[in-house]
């Protein structure tokens, strides 16, 4: 259900492209990134200070900040458009006018909307003047978000504002699919050297000069050494068309005779072609010489694309590279740049352990998750009383290929890397069997159908004479010892599930599709009537339910009543006034016993089914929806009767699982309840959890594995991206393919399916 909330504008008070500027280059991604997760609900708009103003729908307002003014009018045509909610400006000294740039404090003074501020610069151990203005601009601010946790130090101790008003938010980065550096240079054929890089505006402030001295120590240890420098010289440092700051790095370059080890690319570069060069890079170089300056773009930029760093020490960088992160150097210092330079080219595990701590740091900072806490903040001023909604991405199946092998899916990745040596699982190749199979439903792809059978092909691999399967097939594929020793009641039962799906959509599917489900959906009949375990009976009851939805048969009928009175009698023993619930704990997949007696009460039409399903699901989100906000059962210790749960150790399946069970109950019960907490689950996965974090990396379309206590895992594996998928899918209006097709792919499907059993 989508919310009605009215749309809010937000306008940011900003220099912005084409400006070329660091503030404006911020001020643009965070824009966007906010307009990308929230614009249902949430507007970011421009107030573009320049003196050329260009104006559009996403700039509908100029300022010229060297008159002073226009402070006052720019304020009243805000205050004019009843649209706009809240003001966000964007401060860094040198941007606005008169001393200090107090020409600001006329905005200020006549704006009548909400105002928040980001701080790019903290200055410490200011003087009188400095203190009183920053005071001044802070005695109007709602918010102010700073970037580093030593800003807001330095705020509160040495300008004594409020804690209250001040947000540490990191300065955003880009999500990137990480990568080895050797992968990435083979785009610029560079395969064969060793590369340093510094990117940005060039500016006397950048010392790059440091780093041109440090290399031919760096050169005569690695001869192979390239230092790439990359970007355009600031404008503000061009003075009558001479470019002197370029012009003497060039003749320095060619004084210490380096040219073929330095290369200079004189241009501005598209987000997208930069964090190619920094994923080429093995060692990052920081040069930076204001020891007061409080945030870099460039430097977390390095960080995000897994770059070894090597910088100078100020607050930013010294916040950042703690615990072997990187290493920092005194400010011109350009022997120790060089000895730390040498250090990192030598030990290539370092350059790894580094670069995944980077990566690894720098998950929190993406934009994606730097929007979602702006967006927060700003509803908190606009219009707390409603929720704000979180866009829906759009259905990706790049990492779902990338896992998929001739044989099926790969368990496990490192980061968003397939790891081939886990090998495969009946359990997550009936899952992707089950999002393929709604993938196809929704939008009828010929190349669904190719995957979808490449993950029934699996199962039909894995079933044995008996009827039951084995769950664990080795990179070789091979069958794993695993399965003499484990219990496989519950992936056996998922593999009912599976097949069930397949054969519901028989309208749809080819034959052949159909034929072999169904052979090996009968052959597990035999085992399916006698399983115990309650979340079995739950997986099993969806399959037997989803063919009966086609056949009929009478005899499948009899078999989900004979295993939901199984789940009637645990309920009765273990339920109480206060624990309406199957077992005396709550664990994984929880969801799913309310739904089998659901679809008992479909097939039977008995009230008791449908009494005990609704009693035990509204109970069960009674444990997940706590204070509006959706958590999983943790499987720290899961949730045991009569015992405070446990927090945090939250995984995809649960919040899929929750997703689908709620979407069946919304439609089963047409109770609108239902659809709210549907997409408020659902929102999970987007950022709206105890982190604030997305777990969905938009970037190759996978999830992430876990949402710990203070951490998101990184891990991309088979599991977490198919159960991702699965509510994604759940989310999308429903649509119909207008006819069957046929294959027009190589099925892998044997003629002689019956004769290989």
């Amino acid at each position: 259900m989508k919310n009605s909330v009215s749309k809010s504008k937000v306008v940011f008070v900003s220099s912005f492209p084409p400006t070329q500027c660091g503030i404006a280059t911020f001020t643009q991604d965070l824009m966007t990134a906010i307009n990308n997760s929230f614009n249902q609900t949430i507007k970011c708009v421009v107030c573009n200070l320049t003196d050329k103003p260009i104006i559009s729908s996403i700039i509908p307002f100029s300022l010229n900040p060297k008159i002073k003014e226009e402070y006052k009018s720019t304020a009243l045509r805000i205050n004019n458009d009843t649209s706009v909610k809240l003001v966000h400006i964007q401060h860094e000294f040198g941007l606005f006018g008169g001393e200090y740039g107090n020409y600001l404090l006329d905005f200020l003074e006549n704006i009548n909307k909400p105002v928040v501020f980001t701080f790019h610069s903290v200055i410490p151990n200011p003087d009188m003047g400095l203190k009183t203005f920053v005071k001044m601009l802070a005695s109007y601010a709602n918010i102010i978000f700073v970037m580093t946790k030593k800003s807001k130090n330095i705020l509160t101790e040495q300008y004594q504002i409020s804690e209250e008003i001040i947000d540490y938010t990191p300065h955003g980065t880009h999500v990137v699919n990480y990568e080895n550096p050797s992968e990435a240079k083979r785009k610029f054929n560079l395969e064969n050297r060793s590369i340093l890089s510094t990117f940005g505006l060039l500016s006397p402030g950048k010392s790059i000069e440091t780093a041109i001295k440090a290399m031919p120590e760096i050169i005569k240890h690695t001869p192979d050494v390239l230092y790439l420098i990359i970007g355009k010289t600031h404008p503000n440092t061009i003075k009558n068309n001479i470019d002197e700051y370029r012009n003497y790095l060039e003749s320095l370059v060619l004084e210490l005779n380096l040219n073929n080890n330095i290369r200079f690319i004189d241009r501005y570069l598209e987000t997208s072609e930069l964090l190619e060069y920094l994923k080429a890079t093995d060692i990052y170089l920081f040069t930076s010489k204001d020891p007061n300056q409080a945030v870099s773009g460039t430097f977390v930029y390095a960080l995000s694309c897994a770059c070894p760093i090597i910088a100078t020490s100020i607050p930013h960088t010294k916040e950042l590279l703690a615990n072997n992160t990187g290493i920092l150097y005194d400010i011109g210092n350009y022997e120790q740049l060089a000895d730390a330079t040498k250090q990192l080219l030598s030990n290539g595990d370092l350059r790894k352990s580094m670069a995944f701590a980077a990566y690894e740091k720098t998950r929190e900072s993406s934009w994606e998750n730097v929007a979602i806490k702006h967006a927060n903040t700003y509803w908190e001023l606009i219009d707390e009383n409603n929720a704000i909604h979180y866009n829906y991405p759009p259905i990706k199946l790049d990492h779902l290929k990338k896992m998929t092998t001739n044989v099926g899916i790969i368990q496990f990745s490192k980061i968003s890397e397939p790891d081939s040596t886990s090998g495969y699982t009946l359990d997550d190749n009936a899952r992707a069997l089950i999002a393929m199979c709604l993938h196809y439903q929704l939008y009828g792809e010929q190349e669904s159908l190719y995957y979808l059978t490449k993950y029934l092909n699996f199962i039909q691999r894995c079933q044995t004479s008996s009827g039951t399967f084995v769950n664990y097939i080795d990179e070789n594929n091979h069958e794993h010892i695993k399965n003499n020793y484990i219990n496989l009641e519950d992936s056996n039962a998922r593999a009912i599930w599976a097949l069930g799906t397949v054969i519901s959509s028989k309208a749809y599917l080819p034959k052949e599709i159909i034929d072999l489900a169904t052979f090996c959906f009968m052959d597990s009949l035999p085992w399916v009537k006698n399983i115990l375990s309650p979340r079995s009976i739950g997986f099993v009851v969806k399959g037997l339910y989803l063919y009966y939805g086609v056949t009929k048969d009478r005899r499948i009928a009899f078999v989900i009543e004979k295993l939901v009175k199984n789940l009637i009698t645990d309920y009765d023993e273990s339920s109480t006034v206060d624990w309406k619930w199957f077992e005396n704990y709550m664990t994984y997949a929880n969801s799913i016993l309310s739904e089998a007696l659901l679809y008992s009460y479909l097939i039977t039409g008995k009230q008791v089914h449908k009494k005990i399903a609704i009693e035990s699901f509204d109970f069960l989100l009674s444990k997940m929806f706590v204070n509006d906000q959706f958590r999983t059962i943790s499987n720290k210790g899961w949730c045991q009767k009569g015992v405070e749960p446990n927090q945090y150790g939250e995984q995809p399946i649960d919040v899929s699982y929750a997703v689908l069970t709620l979407d069946l109950f919304y439609k089963t019960c047409n109770d609108s309840r239902y659809e709210v907490l549907k997409e408020k689950a659902f929102s999970w996965f987007l950022g709206k959890n105890h982190l604030h974090q997305m777990m969905y990396n938009s970037i190759t379309g996978g999830c992430h594995d876990g949402l710990e206590k203070s951490n998101v895992n990184l891990n991309q594996g088979a599991e977490s991206t198919i159960c991702y998928l699965m509510a994604r899918l759940a989310m999308e209006p429903a649509q119909v393919p207008k006819s069957k097709p046929i294959l027009k792919r190589k099925s892998n499907i044997s003629n002689q399916m019956i004769v290989s059993k």
